[in-house]
């Protein structure tokens, strides 16, 4: 039995997917205003940040994975034009009918696919962009699942990760005890659930650092990886180029 991790916890690799889905059905609906919430906002200056690093011109192709509740999606909607696509893609039912019924509200109507990163049903060299925020952190292969990200992009193409990461030292302390302390506090409060906030902050003390994630996105075939640091490295924007 191989295993892996769930958080801080270490579980059979074949029950790590089943465990993230239970997470995300129950925060599903408070998604978005737990991010709020928990970042004081700046979830959406980070996403905005990664529209702008994207640079996406009219009629190009878009898979965001991990789409969740479509706000990436949306934004990239909005660049490609009617003449460009956007794929909208998650692991996670409820996550992707709570980002569909968004986009719809939102008069954009998109591919809505519940697939799984690490087998894409989309043909090799179809995507000029692939995207993937705060979803890489719960894959249970991330190397497969960045290697698929390759695969379906075409050459020069651009892969955007935007995860969170591992903070500055000075902040690494205030950062802990807000993770640890205050995180779930405020899931119990809003969204009825501490576990899966908690959960949470573990989750990004097991995922790869700014330099291993660029050393796995390297190892996937990407022949030039930046990283872009914000917040004094709570989240880091990987920019990886097909060659």
């Amino acid at each position: 039995m191989s295993t892996t991790h769930f958080g801080f916890e270490s579980v059979d690799e074949r029950d790590k997917a089943r465990r993230v889905r239970g997470v995300f059905d129950s925060v599903a609906s408070k998604y978005d205003v737990m991010n709020d919430l928990m970042s004081g906002g700046l979830h959406r200056a980070w996403k905005a940040y990664t529209v702008l690093v994207a640079n996406l011109q009219e009629g190009q192709r878009v898979l965001d994975i991990a789409g969740g509740t479509g706000d990436l999606a949306l934004a990239f909607s909005k660049k490609v034009g009617e003449r460009g696509q956007v794929v909208h893609t998650d692991i996670n039912e409820a996550m992707l009918r709570t980002g569909r019924d968004r986009l719809i509200d939102a008069g954009v109507v998109l591919p809505t696919v519940v697939c799984d990163a690490e087998q894409l049903p989309f043909p090799d060299a179809h995507f000029d962009l692939v995207s993937v925020a705060f979803g890489l952190r719960n894959m249970t292969h991330k190397d497969i699942a960045l290697a698929e990200m390759c695969r379906v992009l075409k050459p020069g193409g651009k892969l955007l990760v935007l995860e969170f990461s591992k903070v500055a030292k000075p902040l690494a302390k205030v950062y802990d005890w807000y993770s640890f302390n205050v995180l779930p506090r405020i899931g119990q409060l809003v969204a009825g659930d501490a576990d899966s906030y908690r959960y949470l902050a573990e989750s990004i003390r097991m995922h790869p650092d700014q330099q291993a994630l660029k050393a796995l996105m390297k190892q996937a075939g990407f022949g030039h990886v930046d990283c872009h640091n914000m917040t004094g490295g709570v989240v880091a924007l990987h920019v990886g180029i097909k060659c």
